[in-house]
């Protein structure tokens, strides 16, 4: 009888580990997805700026003075110097967006995907 016993709190603790683990894996891809979603955030604030920055520099004259942050460092430039280095770097932000987007979609696809087919269904906070 006591074989038994241990038998069945044995499967006990393996059905256990079997949610606690699913309790962490799911976890886990809220708080990938939470972080993907963050870094989107973050660029697209620094395109925003990217964007005032460009649409206040156009209409200036291609010799004025402006000075730009490289670095920590604050550099003395023209127009001409930063507006094209400024427009490149908003390309490379849209297209790190992009990448992020994407990848931020495969991770929720692959969690529902997860959920489905552990019989998960996340409680509303």
């Amino acid at each position: 009888m006591s074989k038994a016993t241990a038998t069945g709190s044995t499967k006990g603790q393996q059905q256990q580990l079997s949610e606690q683990e699913l309790r962490i894996t799911a976890n886990q891809y809220g708080n990938e997805l939470k972080a993907i979603a963050s870094k989107i955030g973050e660029l697209e604030l620094q395109m925003d700026e990217h964007n005032l920055v460009i649409k206040t520099m156009t209409p200036m004259p291609e010799d004025r003075k402006c000075f730009r942050l490289i670095n920590g460092v604050l550099v003395e430039r023209t127009v001409k110097e930063v507006l094209p280095a400024l427009k490149t770097n908003k390309e490379g932000i849209a297209k790190t967006i992009e990448q992020l987007t994407a990848q931020y979609r495969a991770k929720d696809k692959e969690f529902v995907e997860f959920q489905q087919k552990n019989h998960i269904r996340v409680a509303a906070a």
